[in-house]
């Protein structure tokens, strides 16, 4: 076990094992005895959760005592009678639900990233100088921080979704990428908002994100924002990059 970290009031992270924080743990937990993300059996895992912290001795880190917290919280609400409407009856595991396969999905996302970047760095090893391309793409206008920023403006826009029902579904990158070339095919120039549309999930927004990334280092489209803060303009470059 690693803690980073100055002072005892100052933020710290974590890192035990393979572990980068409670979700990591908790969702290791579940996806180890092969469990139903959406049908979380509270208690049992609840009660592993506890042990696990306390065998690593973690008591003392805030984010894992937190997790305990709302782990504890909602093993006690499961064990409240159930109101005979069902339908006003709301799942207290809907919460914790939502923000696993988030973390799921981004995790995918840093997964996908680590893998690209080390199958580069062994197909073109360190010193290796590349022919000059005979029109080299341009490159991306605005800084990674700003078009981040961006989709994190379309996620805000999305509506809540209907948690108990959530189905996690893989990242696909291919298919967003094809959409993405289809939508240019009558069109010069599109906006963030109309590459994902208002009602998107989480997954189809990175799926997007890292289509777009893709298509515009090899040059078919460029990001850019006219001002500030603004709106991201894709817009495209080429029609016969690679595909």
């Amino acid at each position: 076990m690693s803690v980073k970290g100055a002072a005892a009031d100052t933020a710290f992270v974590v890192q035990v094992e393979a572990f980068s924080g409670p979700l990591d743990l908790l969702l290791h937990l579940i996806r180890e005895q092969e469990i139903d993300i959406a049908d979380i059996p509270i208690a049992s895992i609840a009660d592993q959760f506890l042990a696990v912290i306390d065998r690593l001795g973690l008591n003392d880190a805030a984010d894992y005592l937190e997790m305990a917290a709302q782990l504890i919280r909602i093993k006690v609400q499961m064990l409240l009678p159930q109101p005979f409407d069902d339908e006003q009856w709301e799942d207290p595991r809907a919460e914790l639900v939502r923000r696993l396969l988030e973390y799921e999905q981004f995790r995918e996302v840093a997964d996908w990233l680590v893998s690209q970047a080390n199958e580069h760095g062994s197909r073109f090893p360190r010193g290796w100088i590349p022919d000059p391309p005979d029109q080299p793409p341009r490159p991306v206008l605005m800084e990674l921080e700003d078009l981040l920023l961006s989709v994190e403006r379309v996620i805000e826009a999305m509506p809540e979704p209907i948690l108990h029902r959530v189905v996690p579904r893989p990242l696909d990158v291919e298919g967003a990428t094809t959409r993405i070339r289809s939508l240019f095919e009558h069109r010069d120039e599109l906006g963030m908002s109309e590459i994902v549309g208002p009602g998107a999930a989480i997954v189809d927004l990175l799926s997007s994100l890292l289509a777009l990334l893709e298509l515009a280092r090899i040059g078919f489209v460029s990001l850019a924002q006219r001002q500030p803060f603004g709106s991201v303009v894709i817009r495209r470059e080429s029609t016969d990059a690679a595909a």
